[in-house]
């Protein structure tokens, strides 16, 4: 049972070498057919830049979030710590977590925690890449996880430590970074705040965008950012959970 499952993610894996766009690949952009995107693509342009020192409600806003949600739902945090992990060892008997260095505030690298939803050694024969629709590599398991945004849970370590906010710009992997900050003016400046569980560009924009069109939503919400957004983008990143739409094209988000 074990051999046939590695074999099973074996030729996953393969699949994946020419199915996987490379990471100088650009990927595959929708069709902007939601009025709230284009809105945000089009007021992202020409922003100034953001006050300094107006993420100060960040740290405290972030522990009493996490404090409450762990105190009123403790008996589903148990529940989902003890489920997933579960199911992700039963379907290949694989390591339950995945790490990565990601880049954060001020250029500071560090580990981010994810629950694993991908075969073992998912890179290994292609390198750096971005996942796309219909990851070939994805298991059946991750593809739930990851319609569910289940598989970034650990990441509430991260925010613990303090090298995530529960919102902001989506910490990016170092390989990318140099690339987009050549490529992408204005690319650095996300560089200005802690980078984020959900942010903007996850909730209004899709899980295809082109980095050029995230990069608007992560600069707008530098330039925008505040409690009461925070707490507005944690409750329609709520929702979108509970539809199980994270990987959707479009979220019907308004």
């Amino acid at each position: 049972m074990v051999s046939s499952t590695k074999q099973d993610a074996q030729s996953r894996l393969q699949e994946a070498t020419v199915h996987i766009p490379r990471a100088k690949a650009v990927a595959a952009e929708p069709a902007l057919g939601v009025r709230s995107v284009r809105q945000a693509h089009d007021a992202a342009e020409g922003l100034p830049r953001g006050r300094p020192g107006r993420d100060w409600y960040k740290r405290p806003f972030d522990l009493t979030v996490l404090i409450l949600a762990h105190i009123l739902l403790l008996p589903l945090w148990l529940l989902v710590w003890t489920v997933v992990p579960l199911a992700i060892w039963l379907e290949d008997r694989g390591p339950i977590f995945f790490t990565q260095m990601r880049t954060g505030k001020g250029g500071r690298v560090f580990r981010i925690y994810k629950f694993r939803s991908m075969v073992r050694e998912a890179e290994a024969l292609t390198g750096p890449v971005w996942s796309c629709e219909n990851d070939p590599r994805v298991t059946r398991v991750g593809r739930f996880l990851r319609a569910h945004a289940l598989d970034e849970l650990p990441q509430l370590l991260n925010v613990w430590k303090g090298d995530l906010s529960l919102v902001g710009p989506r910490p990016e992997r170092p390989e990318f970074v140099a690339e987009f900050t050549r490529q992408l003016p204005g690319f650095a400046r996300r560089h200005e705040v802690r980078p984020g569980l959900t942010g903007l560009a996850q909730v209004y924009g899709c899980y295809t965008s082109r980095p050029r069109h995230k990069l608007r939503y992560d600069l707008l919400y530098i330039q925008r950012m505040g409690l009461w957004l925070d707490l507005k983008l944690l409750v329609l990143s709520l929702l979108v959970t509970l539809k199980g739409r994270w990987q959707a094209s479009e979220k019907h988000i308004r």
